[in-house]
This record gives structure tokens, sequence and C-alpha cells, in this order.
């Protein structure tokens, strides 16, 4: 059977765990790779080390978004394109993709590297954190050329149906960079300068592994150069659909560096790298959810493109109960080894300790709901319809996080700003749930038609079925 059309015929389940089994693995492997990132940094230069990525991330964060504008936009309608039989059109979106992320990040990088110390004085850096997120984020920046290829395009290959290959790549990069962290911050010395030349080489070998499997013939989507030349009307449909998750990394941007200026006028250092702590590790429990999502994406995406909305909903249901049973799993391990799981960054810090313990109870209550609410509010970006998911994404960060950060520590204190986190999940999640029930009795009063009965979308910003009214 077609690779891409066995999205369309082989069974609901079996699909889901064949693609989100290799997405789990390859995030885990990524999130285990960041959490070994900072346990070395900790282990090896100190909780001084952790708050300087800290304070870099908002920097990686915005790069990020640029990154996910491109590919998640591509990743959507490379699927949709798939499921209406489009594989001419699937190939230009590709190539226009690749060249788009290409540009881009050359761009972000510019722009970081000449504003670099004035963007780490304002995220809050202090004297004693400057140095390691300045020598840290210059050679994060140079290399996120490597990230946007290895991570990007990767998604286009769980698109047109190979989740082990996408599998691969991941495991690449993570493994790589889990194997040099140790020699570059240890052996070499290199400190936080080594951890992020082990992440920037990881990922140049990652992409390389990405762009041999395009260009040697191997995919089903040929990189040719004829679609490689910009077409406004491919790019334009890129943006608008990846232009949600571009808004969310862009507001998540914001909110980290509100958050990082909160927590050094209520807590200090001391709060930040604690933050670090908790940020590594919601990373690791959060990630296996993300790549549930990242399995479901492409056949939801393709079966709504083929007007099997069946089928649409059933992925959906599923992908929702395993990604709940995951972060419940995550929740449960946060409440029994708290002590053990902050030591890990760094044993012989026993304030760290002290204050890591004590926030984790609070930034972690949400945890079980967040399967549900990742999962919910991707099936929006899945189908191609942006609008509703902009909407849920912005207003978890930017219509309730960021304002409960800047309100709740003014009456609790630091603990005040990690309990923002629980807090904006429990009010997303309601509105995740509002619309999709809308939108699932919007599908149910549909016909549903076979997969030869498919007839192609007319445009991807088309309306939603209904029009409801807009959340999270």
């Amino acid at each position: 059977m077609d690779k891409s059309r066995q999205l369309g015929e082989a069974p609901v389940f079996r699909l889901l765990l064949r693609f989100t089994i290799p997405a789990v693995i390859a995030t885990l492997i990524n999130a285990l790779y960041n959490v070994v990132d900072r346990i070395f940094i900790g282990q090896g230069v100190g909780s001084l080390g952790i708050a300087g990525v800290t304070i870099a991330f908002p920097v990686m964060l915005v790069n990020m978004a640029f990154g996910v504008l491109i590919g998640i936009g591509a990743t959507s309608l490379l699927s949709i394109r798939l499921g209406e039989r489009k594989h001419d059109e699937a190939e230009r979106i590709l190539g226009n993709a690749v060249v788009l992320k290409v540009i881009i990040a050359l761009i972000t990088t510019a722009v970081g590297l000449i504003f670099l110390h004035p963007l780490l004085r304002i995220l809050g850096a202090s004297e004693a954190v400057l140095p390691y997120a300045q020598d840290y984020l210059q050679i994060i920046l140079f290399g996120s050329v490597f990230q946007g290829i290895s991570f990007g395009v990767n998604n286009f290959i769980r698109a047109e149906g190979n989740p082990n290959r996408a599998m691969v790549t991941m495991l690449i990069g993570a493994g790589l960079n889990i194997a040099l962290d140790p020699l570059f911050i240890f052996v070499f010395e290199w400190g936080v300068r080594g951890a992020a030349l082990a992440t920037v080489l990881s990922h140049a070998v990652a992409a390389v592994w990405v762009m041999h499997y395009y260009i040697s013939g191997r995919s089903s989507l040929r990189l040719r150069w004829s679609h490689m030349r910009l077409q406004p009307r491919i790019v334009k449909q890129i943006v608008i659909i990846g232009f949600p998750m571009f808004a969310m990394h862009l507001t998540s941007s914001v909110q980290n560096l509100i958050m990082n200026r909160s927590l050094m006028a209520y807590g200090g250092d001391i709060a930040i790298s604690g933050m670090g702590v908790m940020f590594s590790l919601i990373i690791f429990l959060v990630m296996p959810v993300l790549g549930i999502s990242q399995g479901v994406q492409p056949i939801i995406g393709y079966n709504y493109g083929a007007k099997q909305y069946d089928r649409v909903k059933e992925a959906l249901k599923q992908g929702i109960l395993i990604a709940t049973g995951v972060v419940t799993v995550g929740f449960i391990i946060t409440r029994l080894f708290p002590v053990q799981l902050i030591s890990m960054f760094n044993p012989n810090d026993p304030e760290l300790i002290a204050f890591g313990t004590r926030s984790m109870r609070i930034f972690f209550l949400g945890l079980p709901i967040i399967g549900f609410q990742i999962v919910g509010s991707q099936y929006f970006q899945a189908v191609g319809k942006p609008k509703q998911a902009m909407i849920l994404g912005l207003s978890r960060q930017f219509f309730v996080l960021i304002p409960a950060i800047l309100i709740l520590p003014r009456f609790f204190g630091v603990d005040g700003i990690f309990a923002a986190i629980p807090l904006s999940d429990a009010i997303a999640t309601g509105l995740t749930a509002g619309w999709l029930f809308y939108e699932m009795r919007a599908l149910s009063q549909i016909e549903p038609q076979t997969l030869g009965e498919a007839e192609p979308l007319e445009a991807v910003s088309r309306p939603a079925i209904v029009d409801t009214p807009a959340r999270r």
C-alpha cells in the first residue's frame, strides 16, 4: 500500500500506533538530551550555568517561532494535499518550505547576534548570569539553519507517511548530543559553550541526514530545484496555517521574558535556576504528548482532506486518550520523587533542591489535563483552520498566563509565578473542550464519504464548518 494512501485506508488505531510510537520515542529522546544538557551544565558549571541557559531561552523561542511558522504550516498543508491526491502540489510545498526555512534562519541568526548583549539584559540577566547566557546563545544562534532543517524538514518526512525515518533522525541528533555533552563540558572543559556546540553539531548531522533522504530519491516526495523557486501563493498558504503556532511561540517568548524578570525580582538567581530545572522536566514530561500530536496530525489532516470525517474523529479521540494517560503517569512521578528529580541537576546545591522541590508541587498541578489540551488544540492546526488554532494558543499564553504572572506574585510572592502555569492550563483546557465539542458536532452532521468519493479542498484558509465563538 502507498505510504500516503494508508493514512486513509488502514485501521485508525494501528495507524495511530505506527505514527505515534516513533514520534513519542523521538521526542522523548529529544527531551532527554535537553534534560541531560542542563544536568551536565548543572554538574559541570553550576546553578549559574542553568540560569544562563534559562535566560537565553526566550531568544531561542523566537528562533523556534519562525521555524514552526514554516514547519507546521507546510506539514499541515502537505498532509491535506496528499489527502486530495495532489502529489505535484505537495512537492512544490516541500521545495518552498525548505527555501523559506533557510532564508528565515539566516535572518534571525544575524539579528540575534547583532543585538545579543542588549537582548540578554532586557531578558533579566544579572551580572553573574550574563556571561553564561552570552556564551551559550552565541553558538546556538550560529546553528539556527541546521536546527531549522533537522526539525522542520523532518516533520515533512512524517507527513508523507514515514514515521520511522523521522524517528531515526531525532535519535541521531539526540544521541550525538548526549555523547558530546560530557566530552565538551568535562573533558575539554568548555562549560556552557561546550553544551551549545554539542547541540549545534548534533543538529548539523541530523540536517545532513534529512536532506540526503530527499535528495537520494528514497522519499515519496522529491525535493526538486524547479520547486524551490518561491511562489507567493504557496508561501501565503504556509504562513496562514503556520501563523497560530508562530504566534504561540512568539507569545511564549514574551511570557518567558516577563517570567524571568519576575523571578529575578521576587527570587533572584536561584529562582531562575529553579525555573530552568522546571522547564527541563516539563519538556521531558510533555514531549511524549507532542509526539502523539505529531503522530496523529497526518492521520487527521489526510482524512480531513479526503472528507473521511469518522476517521478524523476516531484518530482525535484515541490520540487524546493516549496523551492523557501519558501525562497522568508523569504527574504521579513528580508527586512521588520531587527531591530526586531536582537533585539530578545539581546534588551539591541544597538551596536549589529545597526551592525546586517546593516549586515543583505547584508547577505541575495541571499536568494531567495537558494531554487533552495539546492534542485537542492541534486538531485545528491539522485540518488547516488557523483562526481557531491561533485563538486557542494565544488565549492560554497571552490572555491568561502573562496576566497571571504579573498579578499572582503580588499576593503570593515567587510561588505565585509557578501557580500561574496550572491556572492557565485549566482555563485553556476548558476553552479547548468547548470548541472541540462544537467542531465534533458539526462533523457528525456531515455524511461521511469513502476515500474514492473525496473531493479536493478549495482553499486552505476556508472557514470552519461551523462558525463558533473564539476560544483558546
